[in-house]
């Protein structure tokens, strides 16, 4: 009971922030300027979307592949290796990977995808392992019993019973990468980070937050939909009470 009310405490408190910024949004004449462009933040939209979709399905390719790799018992010895590679991407800041890989690639949108991917990896790495490491021994022992071999034990036990942790990191690895895509503008990727920036230097709120504010809303619908999309893909034996989404 204690726990239901904090939460609802604490989304209350969050519905009042996002209600404060679409004020402050509303009255700095964001609303206005997208009325008067509709065309420019749907290309720019679009672009914002396709980096975001790109580096993300990469980084999912990538790191569930690998977290399942580096669990098996002949590969467990080199997952503090995927890790830390993974943790030096996040841990560098977003602006010094972008300009790190801007050395190297060029400008461009290429580019910026490559930067998203690296930004992207951990999260989903991390809850691959940990998802897969917190299964229940003694699930696995019973299909040992059973007769199964690796490849079932993998794929009819803990992929499911990992699934959750697995989805929660991907859901957290899009709804960043919504925002980090945002940097995109600075090395020629494109993205509503153009309205951002372009609002910044010439010191017009309404401009920034009309590119803002699309990014803030991209997120949060995201976020709520890949959380519904939890119940669907998680066998209903194996959720874990996820009515709170």
């Amino acid at each position: 009971m204690k726990g239901r009310q904090t939460e609802r405490i604490i989304r209350g408190f969050l519905y009042l922030i996002i209600a404060a910024f679409l004020l402050w949004a509303y009255r700095s004449g964001a609303f206005q300027f997208i009325l008067d462009n509709p065309d420019d933040l749907l290309y720019l939209l679009k672009q914002h979307i396709e980096l975001v979709a790109l580096s993300s399905f990469l980084a999912v390719m990538v790191s569930v592949p690998v977290g399942i790799l580096v669990t098996r018992p002949r590969f467990r010895k080199y997952a503090w290796i995927a890790v830390n590679t993974a943790n030096i991407g996040q841990t560098i800041p977003s602006l010094a990977v972008l300009a790190l890989v801007l050395t190297y690639f060029g400008i461009g949108y290429f580019t910026a995808v490559f930067a998203l991917w690296v930004y992207s990896l951990l999260p989903i790495l991390r809850n691959t392992i940990a998802g897969i490491e917190n299964i229940n021994p003694s699930i696995i022992d019973a299909g040992k019993g059973m007769g199964m071999t690796s490849r079932q034990i993998l794929w009819r036990l803990e992929l499911p019973n990992a699934l959750y942790a697995i989805l929660a990191g991907i859901r957290t690895s899009i709804v960043i990468n919504v925002g980090t895509a945002a940097l995109a503008f600075l090395i020629g990727g494109g993205g509503l980070g153009d309205l951002i920036f372009t609002g910044i230097s010439l010191y017009d709120t309404g401009i920034m937050l009309a590119g803002a504010l699309p990014v803030t809303l991209l997120a949060i619908t995201l976020d709520y939909v890949l959380g519904k999309a939890e119940k669907w893909i998680i066998p209903k034996g194996l959720q874990r009470n996820l009515d709170h989404v």
